[in-house]
């Protein structure tokens, strides 16, 4: 475990109903990265975070080389060779010529060959015509190309010292084939951030289990394990707690010993069988708890030791929401990534809100739907409840209401933010 602080000093915040921003800004600004670096091979380096920046060391392409299979020749000889040169070359990929290309002559050359000595230009073989002479082969070169037609330049893709990759980003398979074309075969990244996910409440069962009247299954555990699925962590499960005080103590206290940090839903309010919030006010440190956002006001950050926690609300939209908003962007901060904030997308309202409630941010279920001349507007889950997990499946991302909003009339502009700028399909 690192011994490293979740947060800097000057995180020592607690204050009551947080707006968006300010929770927001908090986040941002104070949380840091807890896990070490290594050394990872390549092809086992998809969606890890960089730990270096990347620079190229050479020029890519390394040489001048066709992108067609075809001929060389020197485009100063173009007309005065009349289009008419004889082939003196053959050249393959992998097998460069040191023979440099006399006047009026040719190298028949294929895709990704080096360029001959003195050529500058290619024409496509399929718009030539071959001839043998006199024992000796031509090609008759068509009309009209430019020099440095059908030719790739040395550093043409990425010039020598060229910045590729900072550390701190996500590697996806492009940028795996960025790094190859440098030649490097390892990289240095962030240890994957180990997280322990654990569900609370007497109600709970698992699906599988038998259920009775008062219970319900755990359908938080397979949403949060989902959603962390896009993220640099290995989640172990921690099964149900049950809301048993010395129990639940006992736990946190083995598991933050264990973990980088330790995701919990429920119990974060603060009824008698609430026991979340009180253990991680006695165990370690709450900087965060009480937002002013719908769903999702019952969110706690903190630390308990070197161990971060989160402690999302039971209800599953509102954890859903929660997770998206703030812990989605903490948990890539920890593992060494950036701060993610998603891209959102004005477009009008195709539903109406007669009355908000003033000074709290909501955020509605809800999709794009096109208007009668093809226009995209977004449309809102009827239903409004954070339980309902049938609003989280019909939707493809959130609508976002500021405070300041009391009402919503059609066509009113609204902040649509998809669920794919969250990482989900």
């Amino acid at each position: 475990m690192s011994d490293k602080s979740v947060l800097n000093d000057c995180f020592l915040h607690d204050k009551q109903r947080l707006r968006h921003h300010e929770a927001l800004n908090i986040l941002r600004e104070q949380v840091t990265t807890i896990v070490e670096t290594e050394t990872v091979r390549l092809e086992n380096a998809l969606e890890r975070i960089l730990a270096e920046d990347i620079t190229a060391p050479r020029n890519i392409p390394l040489a001048d080389n066709s992108a067609v299979d075809g001929y060389a020749f020197r485009h100063s000889d173009f007309e005065e060779a009349g289009g008419f040169f004889q082939i003196q070359q053959r050249i393959a990929a992998g097998h460069a010529s040191d023979a440099t290309l006399g006047p009026w002559a040719a190298g028949r050359i294929f895709t990704g060959a080096v360029m001959p000595p003195g050529a500058d230009t290619v024409a496509m073989q399929e718009d030539c015509e071959t001839h043998r002479q006199d024992g000796k082969d031509f090609v008759i070169v068509p009309q009209g190309l430019k020099k440095g037609a059908n030719c790739r330049k040395a550093g043409e893709d990425v010039k020598e010292g060229t910045a590729l990759l900072a550390a701190g980003h996500r590697l996806r398979p492009q940028d795996l084939a960025a790094i190859a074309s440098t030649g490097q075969a390892e990289i240095k990244a962030f240890r994957t951030l180990k997280v322990a996910l654990v569900s609370t409440g007497d109600e709970l069962r698992r699906p599988g289990d038998l259920i009775s009247v008062g219970d319900v299954y755990d359908a938080n555990h397979f949403l949060l394990r989902g959603l962390c699925a896009g993220l640099p962590v290995v989640i172990e499960d921690l099964g149900i707690l049950k809301d048993d005080a010395t129990l639940i103590e006992t736990k946190l206290k083995e598991t933050a010993d264990r973990f980088d940090l330790v995701l919990t839903t429920g119990g974060a309010s603060l009824g008698e069988e609430d026991h979340i919030l009180r253990l991680l006010d006695k165990l370690g440190q709450r900087y965060m708890w009480q937002l002013a956002i719908k769903p999702g006001r019952p969110m706690m950050f903190g630390n308990i030791g070197s161990c971060a926690f989160l402690g999302l609300p039971g209800n599953p939209v509102a954890a859903m929401v929660c997770f998206l908003l703030y812990a989605r962007p903490v948990i890539n901060v920890l593992a060494g990534g950036r701060f993610l904030e998603p891209q959102g997308y004005q477009v009008p309202a195709a539903f109406e809100v007669p009355k908000k409630k003033p000074d709290r941010r909501e955020f509605y279920r809800g999709w794009l739907e096109k208007d009668p001349d093809g226009n995209p507007v977004a449309q809102k889950f009827q239903r409004d409840g954070s339980g309902l997990i049938s609003g989280l499946r019909e939707a493809d991302g959130l609508i976002e209401i500021p405070e300041e909003t009391t009402e919503i009339r059609m066509g009113d502009l609204v902040r649509f933010l998809p669920f794919s700028e969250f990482g989900i399909r």
